[in-house]
């Protein structure tokens, strides 16, 4: 009996061998459905070359041009990556809006023998269905917001959370960004805002209605990345606990883990050329020579007094005002930490 694709739309889990995404790599980079490998039908190079025959000639040549390519590169994938997999393989395919290129590799897949299933509307159902659920999903949890002053080092407790068994939600993380100005991550750009939203939902699809979520406090925008508005509003009004250390402790943990700005005062400088609108020519001058004397630890305090603890502050005052609890740590040592967050845990259980 020959075997055909089936279509579904359904984006719940199954068990599918494998989540293979045709697109081109460029497609793929900027999003795409969680857990999926990339083995496209056409390279970034052959869609566009595609692209410019349907538009300068005809449909008709692109096709055929499209064709050959496509036939090319599914050769390669069934000499590679499809050489070694079982009679009971059934993999989940899908390009942009689930058309030909889907298709392709769906009907060659089903002549060999395996079971296979196109997502009905490709990426566009995938992507439509994010943003229908990060407007409901956000509102099934309650949240726990982790606030201090820069350096207080909230995403170490966080991370001392997680491996407690605490929920937690690591936006920064997701967004590849500590959330400051000077916090890109140091070797990597930070995803897309769809590949964001799709790490978002899947991160909060994980978690246990009955149990809180922890998040550090954050803004509506992380980098260059926005927090989507249900969760955003949500983030707002939950009670807020506070972590406080001294500026001598704080100035040392931001020494200690920003140190990439240290080999790279180059661009340390350029980064804070960013707030000649918002400081005098003589303040953006007195941090130009800290930086050139290499006096680290008097450039970090006068930022934390002049710069970030002003703009905490502030914001603050705007956007978390359900603060609940206070922790005044002696010091920002593993002990210290590892001390708080056992009286998180033991506050949280508390609070069923």
């Amino acid at each position: 009996m020959l075997l055909t694709p089936k279509v579904t739309t359904d984006l719940d889990p199954q068990p599918y061998s494998e989540i293979i995404d045709v697109r081109s790599p460029a497609e793929y980079v900027e999003d795409h459905l969680p857990g999926a490998i990339n083995l496209p039908v056409l390279s970034n190079q052959e869609r566009a070359e595609v692209g410019t025959i349907y538009k300068q000639v005809s449909a008709f040549v692109a096709r055929k041009r499209g064709a050959a390519l496509v036939s090319h590169n599914l050769s390669y994938h069934l000499n590679h990556h499809f050489a070694d997999k079982p009679k009971d393989y059934h993999p989940l395919i899908y390009c942009w809006r689930g058309g030909q290129r889907s298709h392709s590799m769906a009907l060659v897949l089903t002549q060999v023998g395996w079971r296979t299933t196109l997502l009905g509307g490709g990426y566009k159902t995938y992507r439509t269905y994010v943003r229908e659920q990060l407007a409901q999903v956000p509102y099934r949890f309650s949240y726990r917001i982790l606030c201090g002053l820069t350096g207080t080092a909230k995403t170490a407790i966080l991370q001392l959370l997680a491996q407690a068994q605490a929920q937690v939600l690591d936006l920064e993380g997701l967004a590849n960004h500590r959330g400051s100005l000077l916090g890109a991550a140091e070797a990597s750009a930070q995803p897309s805002q769809k590949q964001f939203e799709s790490d978002l939902l899947s991160a909060l699809q994980r978690f246990d209605g009955t149990r809180p979520v922890w998040i550090e406090a954050e803004s509506s925008k992380i980098g260059e990345r926005f927090v989507p508005q249900a969760l955003w509003q949500q983030m707002k009004t939950a009670p807020c606990v506070e972590v406080r250390a001294s500026i001598s402790h704080r100035v040392d943990w931001l020494l200690a883990h920003y140190d990439h700005f240290i080999r790279n005062p180059t661009l340390l400088k350029d980064k804070l050329g960013q707030l000649q609108r918002s400081y005098s020519k003589a303040q953006l001058q007195q941090w130009y020579d800290c930086i050139t004397q290499e006096k680290w630890t008097e450039l970090v305090r006068s930022l934390l007094e002049q710069h970030y603890d002003p703009a905490y502050r502030r914001s603050m005052r705007h956007q978390y005002t359900n603060q609940q609890q206070n922790y005044d740590l002696p010091d920002l040592s593993a002990t210290s930490l590892q001390q708080l967050v056992k009286a998180l845990m033991k506050t949280e259980q508390a609070m069923g």
